[in-house]
């Protein structure tokens, strides 16, 4: 763990341990698993196994991080077939590199709004928590189609 302090750093140790839930994928520079909002099915966060608040901070592995995004991304397309993927790298709540992977639908009636709008209201509203907390696969069947779909091709692990 590069910072005992930072929340993702912990995040990142937690999902090396055998059977970790909503684990994806172990890849070189990054770890992959599934989100809370499920709402938006498929959903993903990718964080870097090196502690680093700006992408200008990992040097010569930026590179294979964004890949491994990439990679991720592609994956969600394959298995979940949204209308569009929107990829944030904010780094405001949790300073620590990680990529969040919303699958957008047109079932969404707020597709065209950004999703933070209505994570803001769950804050506030336990319905609307449940609401987006709840989706029509159960993550650990989402990690696997992931992961089966990271396994046939070839995605470089750890």
């Amino acid at each position: 763990m590069d910072d005992p302090d930072c929340p993702m750093c912990r995040t990142v140790a937690e999902l090396t341990q055998p059977n970790a839930p909503h684990l994806v994928w172990h890849f070189p520079h990054s770890v992959a698993f599934v989100g809370p909002w499920q709402f938006y099915t498929g959903y993903c966060l990718l964080a870097s196994r090196q502690h680093a608040t700006e992408l200008s901070q990992l040097g010569p592995l930026r590179p294979a991080f964004l890949g491994e995004m990439a990679l991720l991304a592609e994956a969600i397309e394959a298995c979940f077939r949204p209308q569009k993927l929107n990829y944030e790298l904010l780094g405001n709540v949790v300073p620590h590199l990680h990529w969040h992977i919303f699958p957008r639908y047109a079932s969404d009636q707020e597709r065209l709004q950004p999703v933070w709008i209505a994570l803001e209201r769950a804050k506030t509203d336990a319905a609307e928590k449940q609401r987006l907390e709840t989706g029509p696969i159960p993550a650990a069947e989402i990690a696997r189609q992931l992961q089966a779909w990271l396994n046939a091709h070839h995605a470089p692990q750890l």
